[in-house]
């Protein structure tokens, strides 16, 4: 009878383990796909935020040379 009980003892805690495995799989499956989205919306926002240091390079180009700053004595 020990002898049955231990393999009953056994095969509980090998059915426990496959289902936790199977847990972690469907977990594991989850997280990869969070992380492909996190990647690809990271690499949109680099996109977007290399144009808009291209446009603002662009309208610093733009802007027109001063040849002496401006003092506050010239104001006054």
């Amino acid at each position: 009878m020990a002898h049955s009980d231990t393999i009953d003892q056994i095969a509980e805690r090998v059915d426990h383990l496959l289902l936790r495995h199977e847990e972690l799989q469907r977990t594991n499956a989850l997280l990869a796909q969070q992380v492909q989205a996190l990647t690809l919306e990271r690499d949109q926002l680099k996109s977007r935020l290399a144009a808009a240091r291209a446009r603002v390079d662009a309208l610093i180009e733009r802007l027109p040379a001063s040849s002496t700053p401006a003092s506050p004595e010239a104001s006054a």
